[in-house]
């Protein structure tokens, strides 16, 4: 007789049962890392003298930015494969898509957060481009950003939504639908957000007014609408239950 050991209630509600890491969330685990890795020994040369520490460590915000971003997805699948633990052929093709994308925006991630804190601290932190021919670079930079932004996105989105429609054969019960239909409603969210804010950047003229010229990042405080969304998206399923 095989013993199987019931699944444990986690914090958020969900069952764990992802509690077995798959080689392809180990795989994704260590792709996330490298890719942080690459952020870290993407700096030109060690410092040395004072001065040059003083310049390398002006640095940090577009690291920690992009370091904030790989880890928000990251922290988003794991969170995902605890929850439901699917290994299928779909699962499997959007967690590789997740990192290979995360692979891709790495270095252009960096690069972009770089120009904005160079563009908003009127140079003081210092650019990683050479040269920055005024307004159409940065409105560039909110369209590649608002790209990778969404892709990503996506990717996570399709992955709940995935889980929503094997809710029968993983065994969700009904709170645990209601929470699933949630985190879908919240990532669709967060790739029309972004699909605006790129679209948004590529509509501005390239010589913008001052009081416009932010206008593609000041569309990314519609994300803090998400729990509204996500919590609308729950009480409907939770209706359709009932």
């Amino acid at each position: 007789m095989v013993f199987t050991p019931t699944p444990r209630r986690m914090a958020d509600g969900f069952l764990e049962r992802g509690g077995q890491v798959t080689r392809v969330e180990a795989f994704v685990d260590a792709a996330f890392a490298f890719a942080l890795t690459l952020l870290v020994i993407s700096v030109e040369r060690v410092p040395t003298s004072i001065s040059q520490l003083l310049e390398a460590l002006k640095g940090v915000p577009a690291f920690a930015a992009s370091f904030l971003q790989l880890a928000m997805f990251w922290v988003a699948h794991a969170r995902w494969s605890r929850r439901y633990g699917m290994d299928d052929r779909a699962t499997t093709f959007l967690s590789l898509l997740l990192v290979f994308l995360a692979l891709v925006y790495i270095y252009p991630l960096k690069l972009l957060f770089g120009t904005f804190f160079a563009w908003i601290t009127g140079g003081w932190l210092p650019s990683p481009l050479e040269s920055l021919r005024g307004y159409s670079d940065i409105r560039t930079m909110f369209m590649v950003y608002g790209i990778a932004f969404a892709t990503l996105s996506l990717c996570i989105g399709a992955l709940y939504s995935r889980a929503l429609k094997q809710a029968e054969s993983l065994g969700l019960d009904r709170d645990e639908r209601a929470m699933t239909a949630g985190e879908v409603a919240r990532w669709w969210l967060a790739v029309a957000v972004a699909v605006l804010s790129a679209g948004c950047a590529a509509l501005l003229p390239d010589d913008p007014p001052y009081w416009l010229a932010g206008a593609p990042g000041l569309v990314y405080f519609l994300m803090n609408l998400s729990w509204l969304v996500a919590r609308r998206a729950r009480d409907r399923s939770l209706a359709r239950s009932a």
